[in-house]
């Protein structure tokens, strides 16, 4: 397993086929389904699909992708990383939790990793996020990391979503 960056309480590293289990449950939580969305993740062939369609090939294709963020003692508590949208011209930062570690500061701290990496290892200047208008907590989350109010957009498959953005720059983390 390839791990991607540590903090004081968290291991984020790359999913791998023995995570359908954990992926199984986080997007059939009910604040996955009400915030991001019904993948239809019904039985573990149907997560080990999610795995090789999207965290597997986001890493090959852009080399960055969402990663699983686990506890120290390697509990999988969430997923938090980089995506690149169709509908973005630059990556966005997304992120989902297990409900037990809500309210925990772990969200931001992953985020706050994955923003560190994110200026190590890729020439970006700008980071987007999105978030559905009614998720107050991420939207909370993203301004807590930097990320300023841009608008709102229309995302065919996802109505109208919130849309924030950060920009970067290498010799510290994230222009706040």
């Amino acid at each position: 397993m390839s791990t991607i960056a540590q903090s004081e309480n968290l291991i984020l590293r790359q999913f791998t086929h023995t995570d359908d289990a954990f992926i199984y449950d986080l997007l059939n939580t009910p604040t996955w389904q009400e915030f991001i969305g019904n993948f239809q993740i019904n039985e573990l062939a149907d997560a080990l699909a999610y795995i090789n369609n999207v965290p597997l090939t986001y890493y090959t294709k852009h080399g960055f992708g969402p990663w699983l963020v686990a506890l120290k003692t390697g509990e999988p508590i969430g997923m938090c990383g980089l995506f690149k949208r169709d509908y973005l011209d630059q990556p966005d930062l997304g992120f989902a939790f297990l409900p037990g570690y809500a309210g925990k500061g772990l969200a931001y701290e992953s985020c706050l990793a994955v923003l560190d990496y994110a200026v190590k290892h890729f020439n970006l200047t700008t980071l987007y996020a999105t978030t559905s208008q009614n998720n107050l907590r991420s939207q909370n989350l993203l301004k807590r990391c930097g990320f300023g109010f841009e608008g709102e957009i229309t995302v065919n498959d996802m109505g109208r979503l919130s849309l924030y953005k950060l920009s970067l720059q290498k010799n510290n983390a994230a222009v706040i």
